[in-house]
């Protein structure tokens, strides 16, 4: 019988070594506490940032402590392929609106956009750069770096909008 595969027969216990075993983060000695520390030091940074600080306390309310949670069980599921996030990042990110700058008198406008994520992802740098050994922070930037893109494209096309590498939105089938 192949062990390297599940199998019906398979324990969890087995399922989870197996997993924890292939996972990117185990190869460069990512631990759950150091997701935790990761996730909690961020959301720490995030909290007192001037720019994404507002738009996280007011979408997160007093539920710091679910949050924190979620992340470190996404970053867990992630990094180490434990399954443990359940969950819909898109739909989540895709309804946040983001007050206006201070001189406009307006409600809250359309969402994130790119000067969002990439000041996210600073401080996310900043942060695994402080707290992990390189070959992590590395790990822990690439998968950021690629999560944030993904969240951004997705919420470009909720948007209606489309990367200019798709070329020109068509609304007629091409003839053929």
């Amino acid at each position: 019988m192949d062990h390297d595969h599940d199998t019906p027969d398979s324990t969890y216990a087995e399922r989870q070594a197996r997993r924890a075993a292939l996972a990117p983060g185990a190869a460069v000695g990512i631990t759950e506490d150091m997701v935790r520390d990761v996730v909690h030091s961020f959301y720490g940074r995030i909290r007192a940032d001037a720019l994404l600080g507002p738009i996280f306390n007011r979408v997160i309310g007093d539920n710091w402590d679910q949050h924190l949670a979620k992340m470190c069980d996404f970053w867990s599921s992630v990094l180490l392929m434990t399954g443990r996030y359940e969950g819909r990042p898109m739909p989540a990110h895709i309804k946040i609106e983001v007050a206006p700058p201070a001189n406009e008198n307006q409600g809250f406008g359309p969402g994130l956009d790119a000067a969002h994520f990439d000041h996210w992802l600073t401080l996310f740098r900043q942060t695994v750069a402080e707290r992990c050994p390189p070959e992590a922070a590395a790990l822990f930037e690439d998968r950021a770096q690629r999560i944030a893109q993904s969240l951004l494209m997705g919420i470009r096309f909720s948007r209606g909008e489309t990367p200019d590498w798709l070329g020109p939105a068509k609304s007629a089938p091409a003839a053929g």
